[in-house]
């Protein structure tokens, strides 16, 4: 493995997660002012760019990177984040990715919960507690709702965009348990050893997440 480089007192180490979410992520923060381009599509995971490094992680370890200050600041889910437990500076919702994690059951599902299923566990174990639940949380990797249609679970908790998969299995939202989107992170001892680059880039991208605020996207 190639060791990191060395890094000057003004270098920033971003933790960015593959996916769906990089490519918005790399966008808005060259819009902010860094050095940023769209890495080319190849087996490298860290990417280096003039008085930047990109470390390209699995989204639940964007947090984790942070927290322990392998990365001065990085971008994750809302839903990550949390789920994660690390104690992260959230100085900025960038305000795209939304989602919301939430409660789902067969449509005209009335009985007792006794399992539910999720890639969340931590997030539905407080949510089930919060209401006085004595459910069973099973955690599953992939294809939550399917838990809920063979009878693995008598609800899931997972992420809903738009409903779509939901209605096409005849599932429903119960409740709620809370919204996600993109958000910046920063390591607690980063914004005061790298403040003179990190505190601008937390303030242009404030300016920027508010100009989407008061001219909201298009959306088809």
């Amino acid at each position: 493995m190639t060791p990191a480089p060395p890094r000057g007192p003004d270098h920033l180490t971003l933790a960015l997660p593959k996916g769906r979410i990089l490519e918005e992520a790399v966008r808005l923060l060259s819009l902010a002012g860094l050095p940023l381009t769209l890495p080319e599509k190849s087996r490298a995971l860290r990417h280096e760019f003039p008085g930047v490094t990109v470390l390209e992680l699995r989204n639940q370890d964007v947090p984790v990177y942070v927290d322990l200050g392998v990365a001065d600041a990085g971008i994750v889910g809302k839903d990550v984040l949390i789920e994660s437990g690390r104690t992260v500076y959230e100085p900025v919702d960038l305000r795209f990715a939304a989602c919301r994690l939430s409660l789902i059951r067969e449509v005209g599902a009335t009985g007792p919960i006794g399992r539910v299923a999720t890639k969340y566990p931590r997030s539905a174990r407080a949510y089930l507690a919060a209401r006085g639940i004595p459910a069973e949380v099973v955690k599953l990797s992939g294809n939550i709702e399917l838990a809920a249609l063979t009878g693995l679970a008598d609800a899931v908790v997972d992420l809903v965009q738009t409903g779509s998969t939901l209605r096409a299995n005849n599932l429903e939202e119960v409740d709620v348990l809370f919204h996600s989107s993109a958000r910046l992170v920063v390591n607690r001892a980063a914004l005061k050893l790298r403040r003179e680059r990190l505190r601008p880039l937390i303030e242009r991208l404030r300016e920027l997440t508010a100009e989407v605020v008061e001219a909201p996207l298009k959306t088809e």
